[in-house]
């Protein structure tokens, strides 16, 4: 129970100063206070692990400071980090009774028992969708068996996509807007792409 505690105050803590200097740290960085790229990293991650202000907001301002490439490493490194530190903390706090809820219902335990058995697949796929809260990934997987090291390349890698995408779009917003024509036929394909290996993937698990 005090672990539980510990990890709930901690979590509370980080979502407090999200939400009370959230707009702050936003504006500071579209102010160009981003001489440190390891504060402004640590400022992603918290902006990334309790988005007080959108996700993509932060990665565009962050692409329109540091340019497409740049952007888009600082970007994918403060969501990979608070991905990472959002399993973490449930992990350590909440796995057995997330374990206990998972194993209580047949159905719920068959399909958490699938997601375990494909879970690198599953969570890279996951990542390349958008719409999928972040949120919804981090704490499922977390109270799963999935492994640590699992979890963070694939959690990772998937990210890769849409925060180059947010980067990008706030560079070309900056440097050619004309651009962002040209983005989002590219990501739009890429998430056709995407949605046809998502749904062979499914088809084929289903069936084996």
């Amino acid at each position: 129970m005090l672990r539980k505690i510990l990890v709930f105050i901690v979590l509370l803590t980080l979502f407090l100063v999200a939400l009370l200097y959230g707009e702050s740290f936003a504006a500071w960085l579209d102010a160009g206070g981003t001489e440190s790229i390891l504060l402004t990293a640590l400022i992603a991650t918290l902006l990334s692990l309790f988005p007080v202000i959108p996700y993509p907001i932060i990665g565009g301002i962050l692409g329109a400071i540091y340019g497409p490439y740049l952007g888009s490493l600082v970007t994918w490194i403060g969501s990979s980090l608070a991905s990472i530190v959002m399993f973490v903390f449930i992990r350590y706090g909440y796995q057995d009774l997330g374990q206990r809820i998972l194993n209580r219902y047949t159905t719920l335990s068959k399909l958490n028992l699938l997601f375990e058995r494909n879970a690198f697949m599953t969570i890279f796929l996951t990542r390349l969708i958008p719409i999928v809260p972040s949120i919804i990934v981090n704490v499922y997987s977390a109270l799963s068996r999935v492994g640590f090291l699992t979890y963070t390349i694939a959690s990772s890698i998937g990210k890769i996509p849409s925060m180059i995408l947010f980067a990008t779009v706030g560079s070309t917003i900056v440097t050619n807007p004309i651009g962002l024509i040209y983005v989002a036929i590219f990501y739009g394909l890429f998430l056709l792409l995407v949605y046809a290996g998502y749904r062979f993937f499914v088809r084929y698990t289903l069936k084996t």
